[in-house]
């Protein structure tokens, strides 16, 4: 549950940062009208810093694990306007297919090409190939481990992936929410990487939690 303090300094960093694109502004209105679970949508914060992060680390082909409506991919794809390239976004939901494609078709994002592959991230990767630049993960929280694997053996050095929901409303924290699945998913992610080597890693806390990490050599 967001407090109100929570909910006011919220209100203040949306006020203190760029504005949401207009497109963005109808399209999170949009997702919160008719779809379950609206609160999925990346939104005006988090989506400015996918844009502002994407466009700092460069990259030419890109992978998104979890589209949703495409909020998160049209940010990536905005950050991604100065070189242009290539953004392969998973959706294991096929009945957003149709709006999703329409909704990529129409956007404005000249140089840069959005490929929209419909079902489970764990079978759509290893058909793709990659390699990618950078990956963005924000699908089943309970398959966070797998799709992380995956993703390592098909990105180059100097690589980034960010993983979303990585405080999972402050759950991992709590002993008694440790029995939730998707929860487990996400404890079990976030000591993968804490151990892990072959990343530079840190947690970013926006939002619901926002991991960056970069492939060292």
């Amino acid at each position: 549950m967001i407090s109100e303090i929570d909910s006011a300094l919220d209100d203040y960093i949306a006020a203190h940062i760029d504005a949401e694109p207009a497109h963005l502004t109808q399209l999170n209105r949009y997702t919160q009208i008719h779809h379950l679970y609206g609160n999925m949508c990346s939104g005006h914060v988090q989506g400015r810093l996918l844009a502002m992060l994407t466009s700092m680390i460069r990259p030419r082909r890109v992978v998104e694990l979890g589209a949703f409506t495409g909020y998160s991919t049209l940010c990536i794809a905005e950050g991604m306007a100065a070189c242009g390239g290539v953004i392969d976004t998973i959706e294991i939901n096929d009945e957003s297919a149709d709006e999703l494609t329409e909704r990529f078709a129409a956007a404005d994002t000249p140089g840069v090409e959005i490929r929209l592959h419909t079902g489970d991230a764990e079978e759509v990767i290893p058909q793709l190939g990659g390699p990618w630049d950078m990956a963005f993960i924000d699908a089943n929280k309970r398959r966070y481990t797998a799709y992380y694997e995956l993703l390592m053996e098909r990105m180059p050095s100097g690589a980034f992936i960010l993983a979303d929901n990585t405080l999972w409303a402050d759950k991992i924290l709590d002993p008694e929410a440790n029995r939730d699945a998707q929860t487990r998913g996400i404890i079990e992610f976030n000591d993968l990487v804490a151990a892990d080597p072959r990343v530079s890693k840190v947690i970013l806390p926006v939002r619901d939690g926002l991991t960056l990490l970069r492939k060292l050599g």
